[in-house]
């Protein structure tokens, strides 16, 4: 069995992809709106949140940053 979001260490957040960082980002959130966690599991979703949104956010400027590349390539030809 996997561990719940907020119990998943940090770290991982860097190998996470898009879809799999978004998919649970829907779902600490989800939690988080629920309104059952204790103070400090809510304190820890919002954590793992705040790390699953950044990472989110890294890959698709990574993606942005590589359509403009390439474009910019297109347009060079």
């Amino acid at each position: 069995m996997t561990d719940a979001p907020a119990e998943q260490p940090a770290a991982d957040v860097a190998s996470l992809s898009y879809e799999a960082a978004r998919d649970e980002l829907v779902q600490v959130v989800a939690r988080l709106e629920q309104g059952a966690a204790t103070l400090e599991e809510s304190l820890a979703l919002w954590e793992r949140g705040e790390a699953l949104a950044r990472r989110c956010e890294e890959q698709l400027n990574g993606a942005k940053a590589r359509l403009d590349a390439a474009r910019a390539a297109a347009e060079e030809s």
